[in-house]
């Protein structure tokens, strides 16, 4: 196993405290995976493309599930695509990660591992949405033209602010996003509406709405015997319509969005939808495909 043991602790004692390693952590792998070959398929008579391969939250490489005696290790997104040789590679990989001990074993197990690649491996230790917004401003340039990009934004929590996504627009990239519609948003809508100073800012920050907006959208109110108060009571349903609401969030900047593909826990209560944009219909037709054949 490539891990220090001091270092495989700390990662593990991470993982463990945000839930990863489900069979739905390597699902979403496995939809990546099979979508970024069809993807390499369809570009690999097209040399004049430059492609490139974009991990907003790489990790360490490897996914670790702690089942106290035995360690179950998955191999993350970052090595599984960089292995992709056939029917072509990408010809840069950008690995973003903002936890150091993560980016170190990330490095390790990227750039360090792979030395033919090295040249075109690229792990920064920074924040993801700071990156989104240089890989936007990067595919503007008309030097890049001739680039075009899938990218990964698989984060544990809310982090990605929709800024980020907004710089995106229109441009040539392929991207699958992991949203929190379970985990963050729903956990964050309190039932009385009561709702904090500080998650409301999370999440307009995280919906690119404001808390008047977001009130509508996930609260009704009625008025009480007393004149001056009114009743606010959490919509039912309040996951399925947040990834709707980011669904058709997306598509305002985006003019393909994939139908997601649900990321449950063993209590069977979603956690994640996770969705494929782009503006190329027949990427969407593609991702749609792939999630329908893991939903079932």
């Amino acid at each position: 196993m490539p891990y220090n043991s001091n270092i495989n602790e700390l990662i593990l004692a991470k993982m463990e405290n945000n839930n990863f390693g489900g069979d739905w952590t390597k699902i979403k792998i496995e939809i990546l995976v099979d979508y970024a070959k069809a993807y390499l398929t369809i570009m690999k008579d097209r040399k004049f493309f430059k492609l490139m391969y974009f991990d907003g939250f790489a990790g360490s490489g490897f996914i670790i599930k702690n089942k106290k005696e035995k360690i179950d290790v998955t191999i993350g997104a970052a090595k599984r695509i960089i292995e992709i040789s056939e029917p072509r590679s990408f010809d840069t990989y950008y690995f973003v990660e903002k936890d150091p001990i993560f980016f170190g074993e990330l490095k390790k197990n990227t750039k360090d591992a792979y030395p033919k690649k090295a040249n075109s491996i690229f792990p920064v230790c920074d924040d993801c949405n700071k990156k989104l917004i240089d890989l936007g401003n990067f595919l503007r340039d008309p030097k890049n033209k001739n680039v075009r990009t899938l990218a990964y934004i698989d984060p544990c929590g809310m982090q990605v602010e929709w800024r980020s996504i907004e710089s995106l627009r229109g441009l040539p990239i392929d991207m699958w996003i992991l949203v929190p519609t379970g985990l963050g948003v729903n956990r964050l809508l309190k039932k009385n509406g009561h709702i904090s100073d500080a998650w409301l800012e999370k999440l307009e920050i995280f919906l690119g709405l404001t808390k008047e907006e977001i009130g509508k959208r996930f609260y009704k109110k009625s008025p009480t015997l007393f004149e001056d108060i009114t009743h606010f009571e959490k919509e039912r349903d309040a996951i399925e319509k947040s990834a709707k609401l980011y669904q058709s969030r997306l598509k305002e900047v985006f003019e393909y969005v994939s139908k997601p593909y649900e990321l449950k826990n063993s209590s069977n209560s979603t956690m994640y939808h996770l969705y494929l944009t782009s503006n190329n219909k027949a990427a969407e037709k593609i991702g749609s495909d792939i999630v329908k054949k893991y939903n079932n």
